[in-house]
């Protein structure tokens, strides 16, 4: 189970309030998550401190620099090999989709590094010589992979137990079942003429559980039915 996170940017900063506010804010106080956050440039031995530099065969844009960026890593996840316990994953546009699945997956192990990339990418040997996998969390351009972590950090740590008041909400949450969420309610009964369907307000939990499925479903089946795939209430149309 997951115990420790780091993180390797050079903007440690945009990581302040995230890590001590809401959910993961309250992880940390108790200590169920360490949370550590390092800035890149102190593994740079130049006085400028220097983290990038131009590609080589030309082109726009900057490239990260392989020295500062495995020093780091090896410092942290120790080398890349059999014997190293934690996992080390990059944060960039060419990776594999990040989705519930892998946040589960990385929820299950007890140290995990993540790499910020910035500028036009990293070095390639950075990803062959320190890194175990690539993360991307959607098909659109970032400036840096900041935002990112932030996700994954926030996706891998409400799977803990202790984090989430209520150990239920992981279960019935969108994806963790492979359907979005149906339509939720709370008070007034009323608003502006627009009715909570009378079957939430029944008393009666085996209607309600199976009028909360069917909705969830028409949700997953309009929005995304990508996720109903293989799924034979799609088909049917239940």
């Amino acid at each position: 189970m997951l115990q420790k996170i780091d993180v390797v940017t050079i903007f440690p900063e945009l990581f302040e309030t995230f890590t001590s506010t809401s959910i993961l804010g309250a992880a940390l106080a108790k200590e169920i998550l360490e949370v550590r956050v390092h800035d890149l440039r102190s593994w740079a031995h130049d006085r400028h401190r220097k983290v990038d530099d131009e590609p080589y065969g030309g082109g726009p844009g900057m490239v990260m620099k392989p020295e500062p960026l495995v020093e780091a890593i090896e410092a942290l996840a120790g080398p890349k090999g059999e014997g190293r316990e934690a996992r080390v994953a990059l944060l960039s546009p060419q990776g594999k989709p990040f989705t519930q699945r892998c946040a589960e997956e990385l929820a299950g192990t007890s140290h995990l590094v993540l790499v910020c990339g910035r500028y036009e990418g990293v070095d390639q040997r950075v990803i062959e010589l320190a890194v175990d996998e690539e993360i991307s969390i959607g098909d659109y351009v970032l400036s840096g992979g900041e935002i990112p972590a932030m996700a994954v950090i926030e996706a891998v740590s409400r799977l803990l137990p202790g984090v989430l008041g209520n150990p239920d909400s992981v279960v019935t949450e969108s994806f963790q079942t492979e359907q979005l969420e149906g339509p939720q309610f709370t008070r007034p009964a009323v608003f502006r003429g627009r009715e909570v369907p009378e079957v939430l307000r029944s008393g009666d939990h085996a209607k309600i559980d199976h009028w909360r499925g069917q909705k969830a479903l028409e949700r997953t089946r309009e929005r995304r039915p990508d996720l109903l795939k293989g799924d034979s209430r799609a088909v049917r149309g239940d």
